[in-house]
């Protein structure tokens, strides 16, 4: 894509201070990346000791691990963490700070102090979160639903809905900086349709961020002043409306799937054609299929109130509409498709979390359109049936892109390499794992047995062991990339300024990047991903 643009003699931004106060002041987004990368891992695996023991009381009908009302606040633990302080933040916050100035040519973020204020917030948002569980935690689950949540339930829901209303404002912020940075520091010659997938898949998650978290801000606001102050808002019993609660929350949380979803889809954008060695196929109608998913992904909502008593004419506008945004969605299933075929494929490690990412998507994505039927949805609605379709999208999909981007631009970020065999065992134990896992979930939820009960009749207890079983690979699967990755920083092999052969500008700096990124400014002369599938390599100028 252009020439390299760096002194290898430069200063490494790991380099640059080995302090605590160098880290925790820094302006470097490359750094930030690093503190958000580490409070979400510490944050995940919070979550994931919620999922485990709720897989543990699953695997027998009786409820005899837990009682009602622990298993209520250990649902709304795991969902609450892992939605608002993984899933959303993971691969915008990491990846997206690492790697969208380098990858437009950029020596930072348009706003550097206020990508470390936003690193704060999010800190701070988390730790109300945390401590509202510390604390007794919350039983409403994670959607907080109302008039439940502001009249009845005696846990901390104002300690949860602050750290959450805390959280946005760090969205806003990484959004906004997002943006600005996209539009007003691309390098000469960076048009549009030259910015990588990623790039377009973060610019178009900004913009669902700072349109529609402010939302979420207003609803749980409004949730607030109903619980203390007894104003009549949702609560029918003060006059309110209970459905106005469900518009204004799915109305943000909806969007917030493509939150999760189109980082995902950006991370294997660039890793499906590295390895392929192939050009994208069909880059324009990607790049407008990332901001169709954005746009109609704000017309949805109502898909989650089908049974809500909500007019049978608007049920249906939302099943039609739920059914149009497949179409973008489709599509970039089909491109990575047809990138892959007749490619040199090599199934490396970040290949293989690339694929997993395609086929979970594609199986989740499938699964929404039977949801999105209005009929199907009244017998489906409340079931394992929808946890199983959630976790395919956002789990295994968004969790699946995400390593799968770590292992890809780990040697980048770090300057090492990871033992490879032990990469490819991750994968497809967390593949093997997570289906293990799920799929039974789709069987228990076709056949009846609704979500958020500890206490099940006792037919369904085999397809609840296989479920906790595939948990317990999964498990193992997640803490294999912790110890390699971290085993990596200090005896991995020195990695080269680009190992995989890549073409994006990123690669054309030392491995890892000088503080500035770039010594000098680049000059971008070419599209992306301009691969030759012959010799394996990037293609000449």
């Amino acid at each position: 894509m252009h020439a390299r643009v760096n002194d290898s003699a430069a200063l490494d931004y790991l380099s640059d201070g080995f302090s605590l106060k160098s880290w925790l002041t820094t302006n470097d987004h490359k750094r930030i990346a690093w503190l958000y990368m580490v409070s979400i891992t510490a944050f995940f695996f919070v979550g994931g000791v919620a999922a485990a023991m709720i897989r543990l009381e699953l695997a027998t009908p009786q409820g005899d691990l837990v009682s009602a009302d622990t298993y209520n606040r250990l649902f709304t633990a795991h969902g609450v963490i892992m939605v608002w302080l993984f899933l959303i933040p993971s691969i915008p916050s990491v990846l997206g700070n690492f790697l969208v100035p380098m990858m437009i040519g950029a020596r930072d973020l348009a706003f550097p102090r206020l990508n470390l204020t936003s690193w704060y917030i999010y800190v701070l948002g988390g730790v109300f979160t945390l401590g509202a569980l510390i604390l007794g935690g919350v039983d409403t689950g994670w959607t907080f639903y109302t008039p439940f949540s502001t009249m009845f339930s005696k846990s901390n829901v104002i300690l949860a809905i602050t750290g959450v209303f805390i959280l946005g404002f760090s969205s806003i912020l990484t959004g906004l900086n997002f943006i600005v940075t996209v539009h007003t520091m691309r390098a000469p010659g960076m048009t549009w349709f030259r910015l990588p997938l990623f790039v377009w898949a973060n610019y178009a998650t900004s913009i669902i961020l700072v349109l529609a978290t402010p939302v979420l801000a207003m609803t749980l606001a409004l949730l607030a002043a109903e619980r203390v102050l007894h104003v009549g808002i949702f609560d029918p019993a003060l006059g309110g409306d209970p459905l106005l609660f469900q518009h204004l929350f799915w109305f943000y949380s909806h969007p917030a799937v493509y939150i999760m979803v189109l980082p995902a889809m950006g991370v294997a954008s660039e890793i499906i054609p590295c390895f392929a060695r192939k050009r994208v196929f069909g880059y324009r109608f990607m790049a407008y299929a990332i901001l169709g998913i954005a746009s109609i992904g704000f017309l949805v909502w109502g898909h989650h109130m089908f049974v809500s008593g909500q007019s049978m004419y608007g049920s249906m506008v939302f099943s039609l509409l739920s059914f149009l945004v497949a179409i973008p969605s489709a599509i970039k299933v089909f491109n990575w498709t047809a990138t892959l075929y007749k490619g040199r494929i090599s199934f490396t490690a970040p290949m293989l979390y690339a694929l997993g990412f395609v086929g979970l998507f594609t199986i989740g994505g499938l699964t929404g359109l039977v949801l999105a039927s209005l009929a199907l949805d009244v017998h489906l609605t409340d079931t394992y049936f929808v946890i199983a379709h959630f976790h395919y999208i956002m789990v295994g999909g968004s969790v699946m892109a995400y390593l799968g981007g770590i292992h890809f631009w780990w040697p980048k970020m770090t300057g090492r390499l990871y033992p490879e065999m032990w990469g490819r065992v991750a994968a497809l134990m967390i593949f093997f794992g997570f289906n293990l896992t799920f799929f039974p979930q789709y069987l228990l939820g076709y056949e009846g047995m609704p979500r958020r009960y500890h206490a099940y009749p006792p037919e369904f207890q085999l397809l609840n062991i296989l479920s906790s079983a595939g948990a317990s690979i999964l498990a193992v699967g997640y803490l294999l990339p912790l110890g390699y990755l971290l085993w990596s920083l200090f005896y991995g092999k020195r990695a080269d300024a680009n190992p995989w052969h890549a073409t994006g500008l990123e690669w054309q700096t030392s491995s890892p990047p000088p503080k500035h990124n770039f010594d000098r400014t680049p000059t971008v002369r070419r599209d992306a991903y301009l691969y030759d599938p012959q010799s394996g390599t990037e293609s000449p100028q």
